[in-house]
This record gives structure tokens, sequence and C-alpha cells, in this order.
């Protein structure tokens, strides 16, 4: 008897040997944003580049819950000049393709920044003034102006390689991602999912979780309906509107806190439109009522924000004080404004990418008509939504923002420096928003390496977009709500940057 349970157990091990993947661990996770593109260049939004850091690697990254910035693809670096930072790479790296990661990746890489045709990641791509190719494993990064955070060279920007990605389709780059990363591609049906495994050969080690499928769920009962029926493991963007419920779930895990992404309403100065006139913008600013845009529809998960940064940016500014709700003064400030009897402005904005968006939009519109706005509604997804923005058609809008390199200096280049495609400003400011002041002090933010100065300077800066110049109106920071099934043995802990890196993952 023991004879013959030993052999059934021998053949059992061995069958299970055989069959590749029979104990593989395997997760499956719903996002609420698909990817647009699987050309890490090809979308510098937050919801893209979550899915590009599993196939790609930069120079240096930001690991787990801390943040805190580490070697990469580099693995030390040293300031050389004002505009010049050296780089020591590291060796032994292969594409998943089986190519060796070289100096000359690099080079490509940064040259390629610069081609608006597959790169939104311009401002800097017109920066670089050259890389120097010391050796195989040594390249020094030069731009025009000095670059004072190394963030802005070297993290969120994922290294190509060359050899495959130079004479490529463009259209065949963003479907096929050969990257670095921890995992490697295996398959996107577009709206539906993204497959991914794990890199055998990956520099830090082989990932724990074997296999990852990514869905992307912009329907947020759907999302939850994903979670309740065990078809997915974590569900990022749970329902604000289930919080309690999935909470008191014993079968399930929430990890709630607050988010980096700062959501603003943007709003047109164009000379000729009631915008141009800052009294009109101040009396947008207080005729919304963000605490119960907070309270009701965001159902308390949500912190009013006085500004777009959050604190760990540079450039936050506490002493930051936001127009407060007063209806009253509104219709005061646009009686002495010449419009007395209102005007008519469209509230733009995305129905698909933020919590409670188009519900948020809606709110705003009613806000403005109670003191006299005629406001129309004009919501859309994000995909018409955001080349829509970047295009300058609306002169108002919903959006949200947070800066990956945590630098607010190139936030506001990108956000309210006055439009400049040739220089590379201005890629979001949809509304065209347009002051000489402000451009002056971002362009001369780029040029202080002293990281005291800086801080200060954009703090400055920032300070004169919200009080001053009301570049925007400031509502709240969002709050980051995830579940797991807690049956899995799951070992999960937020990014500060919300991006969903699968090699920090495992299961017990």
């Amino acid at each position: 008897m023991k004879k013959t349970l030993f052999a059934a157990l021998t053949i059992t091990l061995a069958l299970c040997l055989a069959v590749p993947g029979a104990f593989a661990k395997k997760l499956v996770i719903v996002q609420d944003s698909p990817p647009r593109t699987m050309n890490p260049m090809g979308s510098d939004a937050d919801s893209n580049l979550t899915y590009m850091a599993n196939f790609f690697d930069a120079l240096l990254e930001r690991p787990g819950a801390s943040g805190k910035l580490s070697p990469a693809l580099a693995t030390s670096y040293e300031r050389v000049d004002a505009n010049s930072w050296k780089f020591n790479l590291r060796k032994g790296v292969k594409f998943h393709n089986g190519n060796p990661f070289t100096a000359d990746d690099v080079a490509y890489t940064f040259k390629r920044m610069a081609n608006p045709e597959v790169s939104e990641f311009i401002n800097m791509g017109k920066n670089i003034d050259e890389v120097e190719i010391v050796d195989d494993y040594t390249v020094i990064i030069r731009t025009k102006t000095p670059v004072p955070w190394i963030d802005q060279v070297a993290y969120i920007y994922y290294i190509m390689d060359k050899e495959t990605s130079e004479n490529a389709d463009p259209a065949e780059v963003g479907l096929k991602p050969n990257g670095t990363g921890a995992y490697i591609f295996k398959e996107w049906v577009k709206g539906s999912y993204v497959k991914m495994t794990a890199n055998p050969d990956y520099w830090q080690g082989k990932p724990a979780i074997d296999e990852v499928e990514i869905r992307p769920i912009a329907e947020s009962s759907t999302r939850f309906a994903a979670l309740a029926s065990g078809q997915a493991d974590i569900v990022f963007g749970v329902p604000i509107e289930m919080y309690s419920r999935i909470a008191k779930d014993p079968k399930r895990e929430v990890i709630s806190r607050q988010g980096r992404r700062g959501m603003y309403l943007a709003l047109t100065n164009k000379p000729g439109t009631p915008g141009a006139d800052i009294r009109v913008r101040k009396a947008i600013a207080m005729a919304i009522n963000e605490d119960e845009i907070v309270d009701k529809v965001m159902h308390g998960q949500a912190v009013k924000s006085a500004q777009i940064p959050d604190s760990i940016t540079i450039g936050y500014n506490p002493d930051i004080k936001r127009y407060e709700y007063n209806p009253e003064e509104a219709k005061k400030l646009l009686k002495e404004a010449g419009y007395e009897n209102g005007f008519e402005l469209t509230v733009a904005g995305p129905t698909d990418r933020y919590v409670q968006d188009e519900k948020i939009c809606e709110a705003i519109v009613k806000y403005l008509a109670k003191v006299g706005i005629k406001a129309n509604l004009d919501v859309k997804p994000k995909s018409i939504f955001f080349p829509e923005v970047t295009k300058g058609v609306h002169q108002c809008y919903f959006l949200g923002w947070f800066d990956s390199a945590s630098d607010m200096g190139r936030t506001f280049s990108k956000l309210f420096h006055t439009y400049d495609e040739e220089k590379g400003f201005g890629a979001w400011n949809g509304t065209r928003f347009s002051d000489p002041d402000m451009d002056k002090m971002i362009e001369e933010n780029m040029a202080i390496v002293d990281l005291a100065e800086r801080k200060a300077y954009l703090q400055k800066l920032n300070k004169m977009a919200v009080e001053d110049k009301l570049a925007m109106i400031p509502l709240h920071y969002q709050m980051d709500i995830y579940a797991i099934q807690k049956d899995k043995g799951i070992t999960f802990t937020p990014r500060p940057d919300r991006y969903m890196i699968c090699k920090e993952l495992d299961i017990k």
C-alpha cells in the first residue's frame, strides 16, 4: 500500500514538473484606463506609462511605496556641468529579443524623443543638445538649457532597442514593445486586455508573478462586478459609491490613500473672451462649491486642494490660498466685469478617465448657472477629449495632473506656458492661456540649478499662477482606492504614482 501511494505521488510530481506553468503564479488586474499605445514615447499620460513601466526600463526608477529615486539601467550618475549629466550604464542587460543593451540605445532613445510623430515628450526632446557616447556603457547627456533635477533627464524616459526600432514602421512599434523590462509582452487586445509574462533573464531577477493579465475597465460598476465575481485579483479605481460596501466584505481588502493627482478647471484668458478679465476667472472659481463636490459627488473620497502639485512635488506652496465658494461675490465680480447678465461658456471634460469626471463637470455647469453663466456641457471619451485638449479646441475644461518628475517647473512648462510647438512649451495648455510674466518665470527657473533656490522660485511661480493670475482653478486631490482578494495572499502596497509595477507584487 505504501509503495503504491509513493508511486502515485512520484507520478503526480513528475507530471506537474513536466507541465510548464503548473505551479505558475498568475494575477488578473483591473485598471480603470487602457493603454493608448505600446510605443513608450507615444503617450506621456500616466495611464499609458503604467503599462510601459512593465515592458521597459529607464535610466533610473522609483521603486516601492517610498518612491525614492534609484538606479535602473544606469548604475550611477554625476553632474558634469550645468548642462551635462554623465551616466554609467548597467552591463549584461538584454532586450526581450536578446539584443544587448548599450550606450547606442540610450543615444537613439533621446534622439527619438524629439520627433513629434512618435513622441509626446517633446519638451524634453527639444532640450537635448547631444548624447555623447564615451564607450559602450558610458554616456553624457547634454541639454541646451540646464535641467536641475535628475528625474527630468533619467526617469520615465524608457530606453528602446535601436536595432529593432530605428527603421521599423511606427505602427509596428506601437503594437509590439521590445524593452528590457521585468515583463515580456504577450498579447494586446484593444479594449479587452494586455497579457505579459515574467522575464526570466531580467537584470533584477525573474519577477515573482509568472503571468499577468491587465484588463482596462472604464465603467466603475463593471470593475466592481469583476471584483465581486472573483474574476479580478486586484482592482484599481474602486467605485467610490461602493466603497463602504466593499470595505465591509470579509473576502476583500480595501486600501485607500490620497493620490498625487490634482484635479483642476482650466480657463482661457484669450483676448476678446470673458476669461480675458481676471474678475471673470475669479467669479468662476467662487461659483464652484468644492466642499459639496467632495462630500456628495466624491462621497468623501477626495481632499480639497489649493494648487495642482501635491506636497512631495518641488514647488508645492503651503501658503497658497484658494478662492473659496462665494456665489454672491461671484455675481458682484461678473457685474463689475460687465457681465451682469452672464455669458455663454462650454465646460468640457472626459467621461472615462477620472473618478466621477462626468458628474463633476455636470456639477460645475450647475454652479455656474446659479451665478448667471449660461454653461454648456461637453463631455466625451478621453480618446477624443485628450487630443482636443492638446489641439487647443476648448476654452474651459476639467483635467487632472500629477508630475512624474515631482517638479513643478516641468509641469508649468507643459500646462501654462504660452503654447510654442517649436520650443516644446505648452503641450497640454489646451485653453492657450498666455501670460508673459509667467512665461518669463517658467523659462528662468530652468536655469536655476541650486535646489533650495529653485524650490523657492517655483513656490513663488505657483502662488502667482493660482492667486494672482488664476491660470487654473484647483479643485481636489483624488483618493486612490484599491481592492484585493484576501484569499489569494497577494502582497501589494500602493505606489505614490499609482503605477502598477508588476515586479513589485507577489503571492504568498
